[in-house]
């Protein structure tokens, strides 16, 4: 997993400079949007962090307590970042926005903002770059959203996630920070930092749901299903392949269930052979199904 290493590391250096940056700006020029960018910043500082350390403890190696693998940790640490991205990045930034628009503050010269919205543009803008030229490697001919929905490693499409909406957030508080200085209304400023807010929400939604599936035992797609029905019944004992259950243990770890009817001519030291061939020919086609359990079952 080192090119997701590479994009997650790129990213928490460039969110935990920013975040230091906007609070000190944010404080100096009583600007809320700004407080909440490094709301934002500083969320997806401990995202990263949270990433690193499902990463981390997802390479454990199987032992008695999980046979399996601690794969599935990856997921568990995910879906926890994308609820964070929803409480503490949506949720405080909508509720700040909320209590400036109650009381606003007049801004005051926001010369530091501009300076450190543009300085954190090019800092998220240069991790959105790194992470979005990581995940391209892996998406082939398959489109971005198709790719996103597809993927099995949530730490690739999490940190394009992350940045992107960073990236569209540094956009939005800038033409509001401008716009209300312009027009001299301090309003403004709260209704950055409520669409700061709901950019971080729909982003956590979404990454929430695709976490929650693969934490949830998503399997293998409907075309990889269908290929390895074609593949099992294609060996000289197999009558029919009934049923393939399938989930994911981690990106690179898949276990399947393979019920399967075998000719009714076929004696037992046949099936066992049978097994045995196509525990091989799966693996040998598909390297990351690693647990292959095969029950015979009358059709």
């Amino acid at each position: 997993m080192p090119t997701a290493n590479k994009s997650i590391y790129s990213a928490l250096a460039a969110n935990l400079l920013i975040a230091v940056t906007k609070f000190i700006s944010g404080n100096i020029t009583n600007s809320i949007s700004m407080i909440s960018e490094g709301v934002h910043s500083l969320v997806d500082t401990t995202n990263e962090l949270l990433l690193l350390l499902g990463i981390r403890r997802s390479n454990k190696p199987r032992d008695e307590k999980r046979p399996f693998g601690y794969g599935k940790e990856l997921y568990f640490w995910s879906f926890i970042v994308s609820i964070l991205i929803f409480s503490l990045g949506g949720g405080i930034s909508i509720y700040q926005g909320y209590i400036h628009l109650r009381r606003p503050e007049p801004m005051t010269d926001p010369f530091w903002n501009y300076i450190v919205l543009g300085t954190s543009f090019i800092f998220e803008g240069i991790s959105f770059i790194i992470a979005a030229r990581e995940f391209n490697k892996t998406r082939g001919d398959l489109s971005w959203w198709t790719a996103i929905r597809e993927s099995k490693d949530p730490t690739r499409f999490l940190v394009l996630f992350e940045d992107g909406a960073a990236v569209i957030g540094l956009v939005v508080v800038f033409t509001m920070v401008w716009l209300g200085h312009q027009l001299k209304n301090p309003y403004l400023d709260g209704v950055a930092s409520i669409i700061v807010g709901l950019i971080l929400t729909v982003a956590s939604v979404i990454l929430a749901r695709e976490s929650w599936s693969l934490l949830m035992g998503e399997g293998i797609m409907p075309s990889t299903q269908k290929q390895i029905v074609t593949l099992v019944e294609k060996d000289p004992a197999v009558l029919k392949l009934l049923r393939v259950f399938s989930t994911y243990q981690s990106p690179d770890e898949i276990m399947i269930l393979l019920i399967v009817s075998f000719k009714p001519d076929v004696d037992i030291d046949d099936i066992n052979a049978s097994v045995d061939r196509l525990r091989d020919t799966i693996k040998k086609e598909y390297p990351r199904i690693r647990y292959i359990i095969i029950q015979p079952e009358d059709q």
